[in-house]
């Protein structure tokens, strides 16, 4: 089968069945290359139906390029709040400053130029290239490998064989509709070619594909599986005789920089708090590279500590916190919640 064959036929599926999303158009590339970039960015490890209601409040308040670069870096966390990987929004901003900066508001068009920017690696700059110019770029993500791993029945670890995927995609490609061919073959595998029970019935490439015929898809691409190591933790919850609630700003360095947050500390650190009291609940949330477990802890004082400042509790939603600050205070206002309704029903 001529590749053309197959790019026709995964492009004539994606006219009919390929998703409408906010940042993408069919029949070419997208008008507006801000709001490829940006759900780029965002979709960096993070779904599309995550992304969706993101993306519209984000673009509504930063609805230009130029927007976003005059924006301060702390509003900008604020209208990402809950996407974590806040490296991304970060990124975004210091590449929206460039934009505006290095390049005169235009966008560059060069993937040398491309991969000058803040947060954008060979991935992004192939796919933001291709939906937001249309140029002939191939698209390499976990979807890709694995369509690619299934369609000629490659049975060894991606990571082996990397080149040869790559090889393989950029030979289907097709070279006078990149744009519309990099959002099907990402729909093939987001809606067809799917990790577990493939809809290999409503595949247009189910005639052609190797490991259908072998009867292995659900067995490619083969995986390498490591555990994520756990790191343990407290984190304090500090309340003052006004029943305010300590904060600070995490450094603008390493995970989660620039962010606000409770003060906690890693198993081994040294202890923020003796006096602080066990509440025998804890959250659990997973990074890229481990799992932090944090217990919760009480404590009640008048002086600020570990560089933080007392807000009210109705003031919380002013700051960017991550997700896991926000599972903490979530879990301890339910706790709270609980008990008092439990006490009244005592009564």
């Amino acid at each position: 089968m001529k590749r053309e064959t197959l790019a026709k036929l995964l492009l004539d599926w994606y006219q009919k069945s390929g998703r409408d999303l906010p940042w993408r158009v069919k029949g070419g590339p997208h008008p507006d290359p801000y709001a490829v970039l940006v759900s780029e960015l965002m979709l960096q490890q993070t779904t599309v139906k995550t992304v969706i209601p993101y993306f519209a409040r984000f673009m509504q308040k930063f609805p230009t390029i130029a927007a976003l670069a005059a924006a301060p870096l702390e509003e900008v966390y604020l209208y990402w709040q809950g996407l974590g990987y806040y490296t991304r929004a970060k990124s975004l901003h210091q590449t929206a400053k460039l934009i505006m900066t290095e390049f005169g508001g235009n966008f560059p068009q060069t993937k040398k130029e491309v991969l000058s920017l803040k947060g954008i690696g060979p991935y992004t700059a192939a796919s933001f290239l291709a939906l937001a110019f249309n140029q002939n770029e191939t698209v390499v993500d976990g979807n890709v490998i694995r369509i690619i791993c299934r369609l000629y029945n490659l049975e060894q670890t991606p990571s082996k064989i990397m080149p040869l995927i790559r090889q393989k995609a950029e030979a289907l490609t097709d070279q006078n509709h990149p744009a519309d061919y990099a959002s099907a073959i990402m729909d093939l595998g987001a809606l067809i070619c799917t990790p577990t029970t493939p809809h290999c019935e409503l595949c247009p490439w189910q005639a052609h594909c190797l490991a259908r015929k072998k009867g292995t898809i659900t067995n490619l691409p083969l995986r390498e599986t490591t555990a994520k190591p756990e790191k343990i933790g407290k984190v304090y919850l500090v309340f003052n005789n006004e029943n305010k609630i300590l904060i600070r700003k995490r450094s603008e360095k390493g995970l989660l920089s620039g962010l606000y947050e409770f003060p906690w500390e890693l198993e081994n650190a040294p202890v923020f708090a003796l006096k602080a009291q066990q509440t025998n609940l804890s959250v659990s949330h997973i990074f890229t590279h481990f799992r932090l477990n944090l217990q919760i802890y009480i404590l009640r004082q008048n002086t600020p500590f570990a560089d933080g400042f007392f807000i009210s509790e109705a003031e919380i939603k002013n700051y960017p916190f991550s997700t896991l600050m926000k599972k903490v205070y979530k879990t301890y206002s339910q706790s709270q919640k609980t008990a008092t309704e439990t006490a009244n029903v005592k009564r």
